[in-house]
C-alpha cells in the first residue's frame, strides 16, 4: 500500500505552498528591495525545479539530451520575450 501513495508529490506539492507563502510573505515583511528580489528570484527558481522534477517527470526519460535542449529553448524564448517586451515598452528602442 505504501508504494500506491504519491508521497513525493504531496511533499513536492506541500513545499510549493510554502514556497508560495514565503513568496507572499515578501510583500508583508518589512523588507529592502534588494532583499524581496532576490528572496523572490530563489524562490521562483526553486519552485520551477520542483516543478520540473516531480510533477513533469523531467528525470523519467531516456533522451535527456533533447529534454534539456527542449529546457534551454524554452528559458530563450521566454527571455528574449522579456527583454523585448523592456525593450520597446521601458526602454524606448524601436
Amino acid at each position: 500500500m505504501a508504494r500506491l501513495f504519491p508521497i513525493r508529490h504531496v511533499m513536492g506539492y506541500i513545499f510549493s505552498l510554502v514556497l508560495s507563502l514565503v513568496a507572499l510573505g515578501v510583500i508583508y515583511w518589512d523588507l529592502t528591495f534588494t532583499a524581496g528580489i532576490v528572496i523572490l528570484i530563489i524562490c521562483a527558481a526553486i519552485q520551477a525545479s520542483l516543478q520540473l522534477v516531480l510533477f513533469m517527470h523531467i528525470g523519467e526519460t531516456s533522451s535527456k539530451k533533447q529534454l534539456y535542449l527542449n529546457i534551454a529553448y524554452a528559458v530563450f524564448v521566454g527571455l528574449v520575450t522579456v527583454f523585448g517586451t523592456l525593450f520597446t515598452m521601458i526602454w524606448g528602442v524601436r
